[in-house]
């Protein structure tokens, strides 16, 4: 492999409690009580389609409250562990790095740039650069054209089904991002990294 392209939440931040609490919060605030493990089965997709999953009203309205809410819940986000050494080592190696996310680009600057993880990258697609998001394969083709990478050499690093699903449709390897401390049920990766560092066992 010479080009790893990588999903953010799940795979390269632990994001999710600050999403899903925040989400709890508005739909409590609301009058609508949902438990915290239904809403976390929508991790990972697209915020209006993971509304629009969990058969809610109101979705604008919804949308609308939760990005800003999520800033009372910054404090649960991290880097996990193992992730910035296992780029810097990649890049020196000479691999294509590039991000493929279903944020927008103020999710992006807010959470990547903060978390400096950004400069380890040459190419980031952000949800305003796609027509489709995930599980289509919009993002990943399009940054494999950015990064002038070939589907027989690239991975896709990420943590859900819509990721697996979206690197088939790509004709990638689709790596899991096993270093977050989950068990896929719902799909089967093409190959599970225990830690960060597995991944320059590709190369």
């Amino acid at each position: 492999m010479k080009n790893f392209i990588f999903d953010i939440d799940g795979t390269l931040l632990d994001t999710e409690a600050m999403y899903m609490k925040s989400l709890q919060a508005v739909l409590h605030d609301r009058g609508i009580d949902r438990e915290y493990a239904e809403l976390a089965k929508t991790f990972g997709i697209p915020s209006r389609d993971a509304l629009i999953r969990l058969k809610l009203a109101d979705v604008d309205g919804i949308l609308a409250e939760w990005g800003p809410r999520t800033k009372e819940y910054r404090d649960t986000v991290a880097v996990y562990a193992g992730v910035k050494q296992a780029l810097a080592d990649l890049r020196a190696a000479g691999a294509g790095l590039a991000i493929m996310t279903s944020k927008q680009r103020y999710e992006y600057d807010r959470d990547v740039v903060s978390a400096g993880l950004d400069g380890y990258f040459s190419q980031a697609v952000v949800a305003e650069d796609i027509a489709h998001g995930k599980p289509a394969p919009d993002g990943i083709l399009l940054a494999m054209k950015r990064l002038g990478a070939q589907p027989e050499n690239t991975v896709y690093v990420g943590d859900t089904v819509y990721d697996a699903d979206a690197s088939a449709a790509a004709h990638v390897t689709f790596g899991f991002a096993a270093w977050n401390g989950r068990t896929p049920t719902d799909f089967k990766p093409d190959v599970s990294f225990i830690t960060p560092s597995a991944m320059l066992e590709l190369l």
